[in-house]
């Protein structure tokens, strides 16, 4: 019987040797060549993707699941839908009226983004929603203007030293430097009673003077207006931490939510460049810094208080309303149970050919050339689940309930999330990452060629004069990455083409812009859908799991040196902290060397000696480290955020800091100087030094 199974054993080896399909790098080359990207196609996917605006939770958004779902189905993508019943917020009734003083007459906007010459999509213009804020507080408010720059914490300081109060007032604010909803909720912690927020043209306009705007170049129109969400907390506001799944849930009513402190505490509207400026010429009072000023032909920025009064009012309506995440499983031969996972929305404010669709269509050349390796006799080692998210824009809505519901899935079996927000908005390379993956980004980068020069791979355009490329981190909440790193601790990357774009949120995002100015030839969409695909396909199929947790360590090293270097005089010991990345380095590097060590051992040997199931435990390790940087109970008041390396800035929901709950505790301490609140600094550098230690454990495999 014993010969019997080595006689099978080295058969069935023979056999695999001599006829089993040919290597999956092979396929991975394949994947990239320009004999399977389609620009054509990616450019009618987002032609039809974007032919409509698709508000979340409107009909042209159902429509576009369903094209989602039926161009997966065409590709033989096993697809379903995943529907959640969620809060959402629209507007019903909205005003803003500058009342200057008199003789001189009052102002009321008319707050509408207007239609341009020749505009294709004037027919369907109306069913663009009014602009306005999303979870924004209803209520009228009259009040003299403050002009507070970009809203920031550190702007407020700057009118108190100028001795300037917004107790009372209506602030106006400039869009670009921070999240909105921030923008309104430093407003409100000020003491402001209404906010309204503008695109500067200095910003968005192309600096004022000759520029030219939408449709001629790619500037913002005077009537353009950013519209968005000011939820400070992910998800739906009513569920916070558990899924609005379709059947009965518990929900917070909206008095309970607003107590929370997540939805705008004051009624805010955001308006046009020349509605803003409007305003600003009726502001007096003292001089704004040479930082606070506009565009060359702008009115001279003053901050007041007043003269003139905003009548700001806002009236919005919460609907309890049906969203659906669109999914596409690609199965696993070999570890169908470990999952790679490629997310992108598809909910736009307007017609969102950047913002979110460039991704989406992006997403569905992904399947495509996925689907054509197939074809040619790939199969994945492990399972890859393409991901389309509803109410990204209302906040991460989709992402989150999904990752709330299948949290414990997740945290067990989840390889990684590749997000990719907006592919495409203009030239150069951008990524950001966890660190274990930084290497990983590195190597697919050298093998795409770069789309704007031939000559050259992408990785050497990114790399440009430095040494290295600029690897941004996944703590801000800027798309839906967030609940998967922050709330659950898998790794993830975000990718894109270009760093942002002056339409942003505007009813000018449209297919004409993209093609005009964001990636006229689609061949940024064709790159983007190369590396993204790349990396899930080096995810999905290499036998060991392409993961450097010593990046990681350097990585974290920087980052306290970076942290003694603003407390050095504060006497914290951050020693624990430094040890404990010690720890991780030392860790790390002995999982690499134990896997070297399986790779040379492999060979008939390994039939019995099993090494299959070593390679399997030594990827969990892998797999589960990242985990090992979450702690139960969250950052300080912000429970939801689990991670202690990466997290939102507590006053910047799109800011990344390392470190949040160590941020969050040095801020209340200078706030209070108090030896307590210093204490309370001590204490966060023990739990992300313990969490550190944690992970190390982790990547070590052994009880202690």
């Amino acid at each position: 019987m014993f010969k019997v199974s080595i006689c099978t054993a080295i058969a069935t080896s023979l056999f695999f040797l001599l006829f089993s399909s040919p290597p999956k790098l092979s396929y991975h080359s394949l994947y990239i060549s320009s004999s399977l990207s389609d620009n054509a196609s990616i450019s009618h996917h987002l032609y039809t993707l974007t032919r409509r605006p698709h508000i979340a939770g409107s009909k042209a958004n159902a429509d576009a699941a369903a094209y989602v779902l039926s161009t997966l189905s065409s590709y033989a993508v096993r697809s379903h839908i995943v529907s959640y019943d969620v809060a959402l917020t629209y507007p019903v009734s909205r005003s803003l009226t500058l009342i200057r003083p008199t003789p001189e007459p009052s102002t009321t906007f008319d707050l509408r983004q207007e239609i341009y010459d020749g505009d294709p999509y004037a027919d369907v213009a109306s069913e663009v929603v009014p602009t306005f804020h999303a979870y924004a507080k209803s209520g009228t408010v009259a009040g003299p203007v403050v002009y507070v720059n970009y809203g920031r914490v550190e702007d407020y300081e700057v009118l108190k030293e100028m001795g300037v109060s917004v107790e009372g007032t209506v602030v106006l604010a400039r869009y670009g430097k921070i999240f909105r909803g921030d923008i309104v909720q430093n407003a409100f912690a000020a003491g402001a009673i209404g906010a309204v927020v503008y695109t500067d043209r200095k910003d968005y306009g192309g600096g004022g003077g000759d520029a030219r705007w939408f449709p001629d170049d790619k500037w913002m129109p005077p009537s353009g207006v950013q519209v968005g969400s000011v939820l400070t907390v992910d998800g739906d506001p009513t569920t916070p931490g558990w899924a609005s799944t379709r059947d009965e849930c518990e929900r917070l009513s909206e008095e309970e939510v607003e107590n929370g402190g997540g939805v705008g505490m004051i009624p805010s509207l955001p308006i046009s460049a020349a509605d803003g400026e409007a305003i600003m010429r009726t502001i007096g009072g003292q001089v704004a810094n040479d930082d606070w000023q506009g565009s060359t032909d702008a009115p001279v920025y003053r901050v007041g208080p007043g003269p003139a009064i905003l009548n700001l009012s806002y009236t919005g309506e919460q609907k309890i309303t049906t969203i659906q995440n669109v999914f596409g499983v690609i199965e696993g031969t070999e570890e169908p149970d470990r999952f790679v996972l490629l997310g992108n929305h598809r909910d736009a404010w307007t017609f969102g050919a950047v913002d979110p669709n460039s991704g989406t269509a992006t997403l569905l050349e992904v399947a495509q050339r996925l689907r054509k390796l197939q074809k040619r006799g790939w199969r994945p080692r492990r399972t890859i689940v393409l991901c389309n998210w509803d109410a990204e824009e209302y906040g991460l809505t989709g992402s989150t309930e999904w990752v709330e519901e299948n949290r414990e899935m997740l945290a067990s079996k989840a390889i990684a999330y590749l997000n990719v927000d907006s592919a495409v908005s203009g030239a150069g390379f951008y990524a950001s990452a966890t660190p274990q993956l930084d290497e990983l980004l590195k190597q697919a980068t050298q093998q795409v060629q770069d789309p704007d020069n031939s000559s050259q791979s992408i990785y050497e355009s990114w790399v440009g004069s430095s040494n290295s490329p600029i690897i941004g981190r996944l703590g801000g909440g800027g798309s839906d990455f967030a609940a998967f790193v922050q709330h659950v601790g898998i790794p993830a990357t975000e990718i894109s083409f270009g760093a942002g774009y002056p339409v942003y949120h505007s009813m000018y995002d449209d297919f004409i812009w993209m093609k005009n100015f964001g990636d006229p030839n689609f061949h940024r969409h064709a790159a983007v859908a190369s590396i993204w695909g790349l990396v899930a396909l080096r995810l999905a199929d290499e036998e060991f799991l392409p993961f450097d947790y010593l990046s990681y360590a350097y990585e974290l090293q920087k980052s306290a040196k970076e942290l003694e270097g603003e407390i050095s005089d504060k006497g914290i010991n951050l020693i624990p902290l430094f040890k404990a990345i010690e720890k991780l380095k030392r860790a790390a590097t002995k999982i690499n060397h134990q896997r070297k060590e399986i790779e040379e051992n492999k060979g008939w040997e390994s039939i019995w000696k099993k090494e299959h199931l070593k390679v399997r435990e030594l990827n969990d390790r892998l797999m589960m480290a990242e985990r090992a940087f979450t702690d139960r109970d969250g950052l300080l008041g912000r429970p939801w955020y689990k991670h202690l390396i990466y997290g939102p800035l507590k006053h910047d929901d799109y800011g990344s800091k390392s470190f949040p709950g160590i941020d969050d505790a040095i801020e209340k301490a200078k706030s209070q100087s108090t030896e307590k609140s210093w204490s309370l600094v001590q204490h966060e550098v023990w739990r992300v030094s313990r969490a550190v230690i944690d992970a190390s454990l982790v990547l070590n495999g052994e009880l202690t």
